[in-house]
């Protein structure tokens, strides 16, 4: 392989994996801060209701986003499996295939988010007074989600070549531009939301186009070719690993969705109900960045168990599993410790306001314990990515949300009205619910895979 560090199947397993980890992690962290810019800009020199355009609209191209990221994973992980096995004559078909796949998709989402954006502004329950400028930026971003999902499709093609650090060079160079964009379209031009949508849609292009233009510019690993761009078989290979994945990730936005219903009906009086809303809202953001590490974990760790699983070597991958863990059960200790005896001084990061801060921190007390039990869970997911097994993923994923995670805030959101606490410790139960769902089907599966190698 041209590049050894793009080959987990020998040297230090710690070493490998964390020097992979990092820089996904890196990456997720830029779009995290990348995320933010818009509303930022927006509320220092536009309007309320265009921060809450922003705000809903973003939602709606996010959640598009992460399902598609969701599909693209078996992208990764089918080229992880190829280049430990030596296959590296099909991958220019896999990443063939993606694209043509991808592109399809994002034609299809174009026609959907310019032709039906006031409808889907409804759905989304966009304020009356910023409806129309949501409707705005959908369609602005719908026209340009071509270069979106492009983008995020090559960098998953570099992740499953085992290439953490290009994505994050785009990632940074997409930052860099959105926030100059964003500063000229909305303080300078004074374009509002349209100029922020058009900040996104611009350095997302860019990006694209340099990822496009490195690719040709690099030695690759693998030949590929404009006739490897046709629906062959092995679209039906990534698709088949990628779907549950998906799927999984929309139930995951839904049940999130259903979560901040039960939480926006809490309260014996007005005050506390707008105060726990409010108080969510707030610490949502917080546990958006707690969640950063499992989620690089995870990306990591399926790219790092797909290269051993081709090429043979399944304790290497069952030692790197219990790696991940470890590094990620580490850090996530410092997070519960900052979340739950610090919840509301990170609060006041975002708020002045000590009632909204009182209740973000109830809710990161219940919460905190999330940092650790989900590095465990995302270990073992990253595991079973590895192996192809995304059925089983999609499975005890549905279980936690429908059998655990909904039922246990539901019932906490009616019993404890006042309280967050326990509506945010449903999600370490139920991951604690899906730890004792993998640990059980490891000790089956772990046993045939060793038998086999």
């Amino acid at each position: 392989m041209e590049d050894n560090n793009m080959d987990f199947t020998t040297g230090s397993i710690f070493r490998k994996l964390s020097g992979f980890m990092l820089p996904i992690l890196g990456a997720l962290v830029l779009q995290t801060m990348y995320g933010a810019v818009d509303i930022l800009v927006v509320g220092w020199f536009g309007t309320d209701e265009s921060i809450s355009a922003v705000s809903t609209g973003s939602s709606l191209i996010n959640m598009i986003v992460f399902i598609l990221s969701g599909l693209a994973m078996g992208v990764t992980v089918l080229m992880g499996r190829y280049i430990g096995e030596g296959k590296k004559e099909h991958i220019g078909r896999v990443i063939g295939g993606a694209i043509l796949t991808f592109f399809a998709i994002a034609l299809v989402l174009t026609i959907v988010l310019v032709c039906f954006a006031p409808g889907l502004a409804s759905l989304m329950q966009a304020p009356p007074a910023a409806h129309d400028k949501t409707v705005l930026y959908i369609r602005i971003c719908g026209g340009g989600i071509v270069f979106i999902i492009g983008y995020n499709l090559v960098s998953s093609i570099f992740r499953g070549m085992g290439n953490s650090r290009m994505p994050l060079l785009f990632v940074g160079i997409a930052c860099i531009i959105n926030v100059f964009a964003d500063l000229l379209f909305v303080a300078v031009f004074h374009w509002d939301i349209a100029g922020a949508a058009l900040a996104t849609v611009m350095a997302q292009a860019v990006s694209l186009i340099l990822s496009v233009w490195m690719c040709r510019k690099i030695e690759l690993p693998f030949k590929f070719s404009k006739s490897d761009i046709c629906l062959s078989s092995e679209v039906k290979k990534f698709v088949l690993l990628g779907l549950p994945i998906a799927f999984q990730e929309l139930l995951t936005q839904i049940s999130f969705m259903c979560l901040l219903a039960f939480i926006n009906g809490m309260g014996s009086t007005e005050a506390i109900r707008l105060a726990s809303s409010s108080g969510y809202g707030i610490a949502n953001k917080i546990t958006a960045i707690i969640m950063l590490v499992p989620s690089a974990l995870m990306q990591s760790m399926s790219s790092f168990i797909a290269q051993n699983v081709g090429a043979g070597k399944e304790r290497r991958a069952q030692k790197a599993m219990g790696y991940g863990m470890l590094l990620g059960g580490t850090i996530g200790i410092v997070m519960t410790a900052a979340a739950f005896f610090g919840g509301q001084a990170l609060s006041s990061l975002f708020t002045d306001n000590v009632a909204y801060q009182m209740k973000a921190a109830e809710y990161l007390q219940g919460f905190s314990l999330e940092a650790i039990v989900t590095s465990i869970l995302f270990s073992f997911i990253g595991y079973y990515n590895g192996h192809n097994q995304t059925m089983f993923v999609m499975l005890q994923g549905m279980a936690q949300s429908f059998l655990v995670r909904l039922p246990m805030a539901y019932i906490m959101s009616q019993k404890m009205q006042d309280s967050l606490v326990y509506i945010g410790a449903a999600a370490p139960t139920a991951t604690v619910f899906g730890i004792l769902i993998n640990f059980i089907y490891f000790l089956f599966y772990s046993k045939k895979e060793l038998d086999k190698a």
